[in-house]
């Protein structure tokens, strides 16, 4: 297991009951985790009261029920090697506060693999698809990617990473941000002939393609992998697949990597797990699980 402990302005304090309480910088907050089925911690001191706790509804989604009076967003830091990064942190309406903590050694991982390439002369471009609010974009551009393609279908999260890269000081950096879906981006670059250093994919459970319809990652990821294959570059570095769904295990999606990427660039695959250690609980709780194909160079330890 990968287990993310780097972090300062954010910690996992406990979880019990379908429940996890965390600390995002000086804010506490409780939300659903199932993950957590075994019973909440019931030593004095240990459950503190939260600033605020997500109330699920019955007709999807959710609220946040306030206990203490809190901002409507504020930053949280992350120490990455040579460049902090800054995260803007608001909780939404599906439980989820604009990071995942847990990614913190995925972005490590790139960080270091792009840095290594950087101090050879090389100057790599990454793609990342599904990229969200930015985690990984950040650590790419901080490790110093020559360019930075970021695709989300959320016009709202590319605000929201952007506004990320201004707080990590990061606005000099080559990231491009494209509001598309990233199937239909992933096939216009192949018949473009653009190719990547490395490739960064954190799919949905659920999403929809380009004309609306309906898919399941279980039944549309590896072509989708398989057609990513066509955009990694000959010394590619990386290709990180990174997964919360819980029907797809750390060892298939290692399967997935090992079938589509080493026929055609050889290297290594690896995988594992994702977790964040509780500091008031002797437990590490599960955060999904990557696979991480490398050229075959040393891939850290992350």
């Amino acid at each position: 297991m990968y287990i993310a402990n780097r972090f300062t302005d954010y910690e996992l304090l406990c979880a019990g009951g379908g429940e996890k309480l965390e600390r995002w910088n000086d804010i506490i907050l409780q939300r659903p985790d199932p993950q957590a089925i075994w019973p909440k911690p019931s030593q004095p001191g240990v459950w503190i009261e939260p600033h605020a706790i997500y109330i699920r509804s019955e007709s999807g989604g959710g609220h946040w029920q306030k206990k203490r009076p809190i901002p409507s967003h504020w930053r949280v830091g992350y120490p990455l090697k040579n460049h902090p990064l800054e995260f803007i942190i608001e909780p939404t309406g599906f439980k989820h506060t604009g990071l995942f903590p847990e990614q913190s050694v995925n972005w490590d991982y790139c960080a270091d693999r792009i840095r290594s390439a950087v101090a050879a002369g090389r100057k790599p471009r990454i793609l990342n698809l599904f990229a969200y609010t930015g985690g990984a974009t950040l650590a790419c551009a901080a490790a110093g990617a020559a360019e930075v393609v970021h695709v989300d279908a959320s016009k709202g999260m590319i605000a929201r990473a952007k506004e990320n890269i201004h707080a990590s000081s990061l606005d000099q950096a080559y990231v491009r941000f494209i509001a598309e879906d990233c199937n239909r981006f992933v096939e216009r670059e192949i018949r473009r002939n653009r190719t990547y250093d490395g490739i960064i994919m954190d799919p949905p459970a659920y999403g929809r393609g380009p004309s609306g319809e309906l898919w399941r990652l279980e039944d549309a990821l590896y072509e989708l992998v398989d057609k990513c294959v066509s955009l990694l570059s000959d010394q590619a570095l990386f290709f990180l697949l990174n997964s919360y769904t819980t029907g797809l295990s750390a060892a298939v999606m290692q399967d997935i990597l090992s079938l589509s990427v080493k026929p055609k660039h050889g290297g290594k695959v690896v995988s594992a797990d994702l977790g964040i250690p509780a500091s008031n609980m002797d437990i590490v709780l599960p955060c999904g699980s990557v696979a991480r194909w490398s050229n075959g160079e040393s891939i850290g330890k992350h």
